[in-house]
């Protein structure tokens, strides 16, 4: 028996929607959340033509063996970015004007494993050996109607292609549950004499990695307690008259508590690592998850929110970096310092859904750029007034924590000052001389937490 996809009712009425224009195929993404039992999807979206396939008319009757992956994958890329916690991208989808062989099944087999390998490249978390590894591929005959859904296993390169169920159902995420919270990050990253002839870029994604296993090894409470995590999210929840726990608009606040010291059981060692640099991440990000109500478990929702911490600070790094590339803007040599803002995120609802999907946004950029990038990203329209800027803003401590630090690594009075608008700032200190790094952990009776602000 193959996997069952439970399929909102509005996705499939987008893809019957979907007019070829004379082109031999339209291809894009399906997204949603797995569950042990069944896949839910809530929202597909066309990958958009390059402007050269738009704009060519010869390019109408390319064959499927043309399907650019890398074009198919950048767009995955992006579209992941917008993301929450709980949501990815659980497959593909491809509109025909004539059914295809097995050839066809080729092409599709090749691009869904292409867009996990790129997803894969950039995350900080890996999947747990309990954790669904079938992706989807779905094909729709625009003459005939018919759809044939499969699954691949993305971990077996061998791996053949499933039958699965495709089933509509109306309002299927409109009772989804919400996880929401602030994690404060103040991340350190030495840059050793080896590792500063890396890019930036490389060094801040090694010491991110590292800070992931914090947060992948914390203690979350949910609603200020901490949870069995085999238990139900909602247990303890009032039951409606039909006996089912009232979930509908339901949100839970979640904290993240993170490890100050080592159980006795491990040793711990005093290190030197002699540095010419450093990359400090310091702030507050908001951070969203969402989860289906049936029945979901403790444990899911925990890494729901866990990996939107993750993905939320790397994704920020990473859009930063490329805005630099973009702009061409030179990493310097002779000065000190450098400050960099990061972006922040802005929330948009999915209508008829609990769910909100996000984009990120620098302080000069307008509402009606984010808004063209949605419509852009995922191809469905939303209205400026809907969008949420997520104020990840504590504006006395940042301000307090980041002078205090100005005034002490710099005394140069024509120093200018950076106008804080967000909570997380990239600093980046080089060739500020040799630098000795202590890192000591004393082993301790018991186990100290704190709210991770260190």
């Amino acid at each position: 028996m193959g996997r069952t996809y439970i399929v909102e009712e509005t996705v499939g009425q987008y893809l019957s929607n979907i007019d070829l224009q004379g082109k031999s195929f339209v291809s894009g993404l399906l997204i949603g959340q797995c569950s042990s039992q069944k896949d839910y999807v809530i929202l597909a979206t066309r990958t958009p033509p390059k402007e050269e396939q738009s704009e060519s008319p010869k390019h109408s009757k390319a064959k499927l063996d043309n399907l650019d992956e890398e074009w198919a994958t950048e767009h995955a890329n992006q579209v992941s970015r917008m993301l929450p916690g709980g949501l990815l991208l659980l497959g593909v989808f491809i509109i025909t004007t004539l059914e295809m062989g097995n050839e066809f099944q080729n092409t599709l087999r090749r691009l869904v494993f292409a867009v996990e390998k790129s997803m894969n490249k950039k995350r900080l978390w890996n999947f747990t050996e309990e954790e669904v590894s079938e992706r989807v591929t779905l094909h729709i005959c625009s003459s005939t109607k018919k759809i044939f859904c499969r699954t691949y296993d993305v971990l077996d390169p061998k791996s053949s292609a499933k039958p699965a169920d495709w089933k509509y159902q109306n309002g299927l995420s409109a009772s989804w549950l919400s996880l929401e919270c602030t994690v404060y990050i103040n991340i350190h990253v030495p840059l050793s004499t080896t590792s500063v002839t890396y890019t930036l870029e490389k060094n801040t994604k090694n010491g991110l990695a590292c800070w992931a296993k914090q947060i992948e090894n914390g203690v979350y409470l949910i609603n200020g307690q901490v949870k069995d995590e085999d238990g139900e999210l909602l247990e303890g929840q009032k039951k409606s008259s039909r006996g089912n726990a009232q979930a509908t608009n339901h949100s839970f606040d979640v904290r993240v508590l993170t490890q100050l010291l080592l159980n006795s059981d491990h040793r711990s060692t005093a290190t030197v690592q002699v540095c010419s640099g450093s990359v400090n991440l310091k702030g507050a990000v908001k951070c969203r998850a969402y989860i289906h109500s049936n029945k979901p478990k403790v444990k899911d929702a925990v890494q729901a929110i866990k990996r939107d911490i993750l993905n939320t600070v790397a994704d920020r790094c990473e859009i930063l970096f490329e805005d630099l590339l973009l702009n061409e803007i030179p990493e310097k040599k002779d000065s000190e310092k450098e400050f960099h803002i990061l972006p922040h995120r802005v929330f948009v609802p999915i209508p008829g859904s609990t769910v909100m999907l996000c984009d990120y946004k620098f302080g000069d950029e307008s509402a009606e750029e984010i808004r063209d990038h949605f419509i852009e990203m995922l191809d469905h329209m939303i209205q400026i007034e809907d969008l949420e800027i997520a104020e990840e803003i504590n504006t006395a401590y940042m301000s307090s924590c980041m002078n205090t630090e100005v005034s002490l690594d710099n005394t140069d009075d024509e120093q200018p000052k950076q106008p804080i608008k967000t909570t997380i700032v990239l600093k980046i200190q080089q060739n500020i001389g040799v630098i000795a790094a202590f890192a000591v952990a004393a082993l301790a009776a018991g186990i100290s937490f704190h709210y991770f602000s260190d």
